[in-house]
């Protein structure tokens, strides 16, 4: 069928115009609501591992919600998915609260830390994975701790060592060390009340990336082996709470 020249002018730029449209519309996927005791259990777990809620705090359910604004539902479901994390524990006539960090536990936790790390520095170098990701979290470490920013040194270090269990492609270690990391989380803010040099924090990072660029499996071992118990040197028994 014939057409004049602005009849296929319009209908080229329409077809443009759809082009367009069908672009954009592929390029933005749908908007996800989270379910509001997701939003509750992550408000609250970000909370107890920065060391905002301390250890042994009481989580009464009506002053949370008033506090977040929302039901006491979603509340009681979030403390639920809290006490799955092993972050909260029910006290007999005391209700629900903030798990206390023991002198053994800390221990523990700084044991497994060791040796899921050392498990990961050995793959890392069996399997001659580049390492150079490592580097951002070093630097974004060094900056904090220029700042003074004791939050963003920590966050700058799970990072550092999430990316180094990452690298190790274990996908099993990677799901239990997110699990323990929030422990690990937690006692580092709760050290890091203490008179903590955040530079000396930032700067045991680093010979770690050198090392293991250097294909020193020895070496690697020794400083990861040192760095998941420095956390012990700061005496476990002054942000642990002691058995009643």
């Amino acid at each position: 069928m014939w057409t004049s020249p602005r009849e296929h002018t319009q209908m080229a730029e329409s077809d443009e115009l759809e082009g367009a449209q069908s672009e954009v519309a592929s390029s933005l996927g749908p908007i996800e609501q989270t379910p509001l005791r997701v939003q509750v259990a992550e408000r609250l777990r970000s909370a107890i591992v920065t060391g905002k809620l301390r250890p042994g705090a009481a989580l009464v359910e009506t002053a949370l919600a008033e506090q977040l604004n929302v039901s006491r539902a979603p509340i009681r479901e979030a403390i639920q998915d809290l006490e799955n994390d092993g972050l909260v524990e029910t006290a007999a006539y005391k209700g629900k609260r903030v798990k206390p960090l023991t002198v053994r536990e800390v221990a523990e936790i700084c044991e497994m830390r060791e040796r899921f790390e050392v498990m990961a520095v050995r793959r890392i170098l069996e399997n001659g994975t580049p390492v150079d990701t490592l580097w951002a979290p070093c630097r974004a470490m060094e900056e904090a701790a220029g700042a003074g920013d004791r939050e963003a040194l920590i966050a700058a270090d799970g990072a550092f060592h999430r990316t180094l269990i990452l690298l190790c492609d274990h996908q099993l270690l990677a799901q239990l060390w997110a699990g323990l990391y929030l422990r690990i989380h937690q006692i580092m803010s709760l050290r890091n009340d203490l008179e903590v040099d955040l530079a000396d924090i930032a700067g045991t990072h680093t010979p770690i990336v050198k090392v293991l660029e250097a294909n020193d499996v020895k070496q690697a071992v020794r400083l990861v082996s040192e760095h998941a118990n420095a956390l012990a040197d700061f005496d476990p028994a002054s942000i642990a709470e002691r058995p009643e």
